[in-house]
């Protein structure tokens, strides 16, 4: 199994997509004077969230009807598996780490949600691999994106409901103030906020930012847990939204044969793996600059970024493996390595711009530096073969009759 690892790792190190993700990562290292465009990151990763939806939506649209239950149940376990590991990220925070504890149900939240970009990385792997997975997954991306958002939630108001004063400290952290009252956030001469850059930099990351000003209003309320602006963020983000849609038309346009969709293949299949090259590129950039927020985190902070996908991904496979056993399905391979990636990774879409809207006290830049500082840059790096490599030795020395 090591040999074989050894030989997939060092294989997969050297691909096209990890080369341009190392290129990014050098430009802050060696001060090169790039600056991605922000409206071509935004127009790759609607690229890359559609062109996911569409493939899906086609392949969807051949399933055999007797299996949808089989998949439902999958997918409520995908659901109830990322809030576990959202809960459990939050239990290793309060054990190991000395953080807030807003930011610790922050960053909980985070990685109870998934990463897209992680997985369309992923599905570039297994397809130079030539690694079958099963057609539904780009569904599972989105509905395992959610529970994370719910439990930042939900923990964030359990404190506030404790006593947590304005500025997210609890009655007994340094620097608690009952009467304390939010920073009201800068103002320009037109009135509109001016975002300090760690917030501004969230905006983008999770495609907010729009030409005609701030997405959320900046003014920096508190959300109750079942305000309708805020459920609309939870379950109507850009991400999804975007997703779902090309998952839809896709299985609309599946149905109605190959003639009809073989133009459009042209452009969301087979140009799919060179525009995920260049949305590496701006990843590694972006992962790069977040190590500097690491600073004052903390070793065990560190620790936790690199270590939890490990501990998360390989529960996301016995978790695969017990749901196959017990229902009787036949994943193939690369169902249980999307699967570990989407367990084992942490949001920069939908839970930013929840945190934003909801939880204005929290740090704006520990969670980011831990999702795509470490956990992405690990990943997408060393993670997915190991990933493949356990799920490989689950699948051979437990089969399933």
């Amino acid at each position: 199994m090591l040999k074989e690892f050894w030989h997939n790792f060092r294989h997969n190190l050297f691909k096209p997509l990890l080369l341009f993700f190392y290129l990014g990562f050098l430009v802050p290292i060696l001060r090169v004077q790039f600056e991605f465009p922000y409206v071509m990151y935004q127009a790759l990763t609607i690229y890359l969230l559609i062109a996911i939806g569409w493939h899906g939506g086609e392949e969807l649209a051949h399933l055999n009807p007797d299996s949808i239950k089989s998949i439902v149940g999958f997918m409520g376990v995908g659901f109830l598996a990322n809030t576990l590991m959202g809960l459990l990220a939050f239990g290793l925070l309060r054990t190991f780490t000395r953080m807030r504890r807003i930011d610790q149900a922050t960053v909980a939240g985070y990685y109870g949600s998934d990463s897209a970009g992680t997985f369309v990385t992923t599905l570039g792997v297994l397809g130079t691999a030539h690694v079958a997975f099963d057609a539904y997954m780009p569904v599972m991306l989105a509905i395992m994106e959610i529970p994370g958002c719910l439990v930042a939630l939900f923990l964030v108001s359990r404190y506030r409901a404790q006593g947590m004063d304005a500025l997210g400290n609890m009655p007994d952290e340094p620097g608690y103030d009952p009467d304390a009252r939010p920073i009201a956030p800068p103002v320009d001469e037109h009135g509109q906020v001016v975002h300090a850059s760690a917030v501004q930099e969230e905006t983008e990351l999770s495609l907010e930012r729009m030409e005609h000003g701030d997405a959320n209003g900046g003014n920096g309320r508190k959300k109750g847990f079942l305000d309708g602006k805020l459920l609309h963020e939870v379950f109507l983000n850009t991400g999804l939204y975007l997703l779902f849609g090309g998952i839809v038309i896709g299985f609309i346009s599946g149905l109605q044969g190959p003639e009809v969709t073989r133009a459009d293949d042209s452009f969301f299949v087979s140009l799919f793996q060179g525009v995920l090259c260049l949305f590496l590129l701006e990843m590694g950039m972006t992962a790069s600059r977040k190590l500097r927020d690491l600073k004052t985190a903390g070793w065990n902070f560190v620790a936790f970024g690199l270590l939890a996908p490990n501990l998360f991904a390989t529960l996301g496979i016995l978790i695969v493996h017990t749901y196959a056993w017990l229902t009787g399905s036949d994943f193939q391979l690369g169902t249980y390595v999307l699967f570990s990636v989407l367990c084992g990774s942490a949001s920069y879409i939908a839970v930013p711009a929840v945190q934003r809207l909801a939880i204005p006290e929290a740090s704006p830049t520990l969670p980011l530096a831990a999702s795509l500082g470490l956990t992405f840059s690990y990943n997408v790096t060393i993670g997915i073969p190991i990933y493949m490599e356990i799920a490989k030795a689950v699948m051979r020395d437990f089969p399933i009759g």
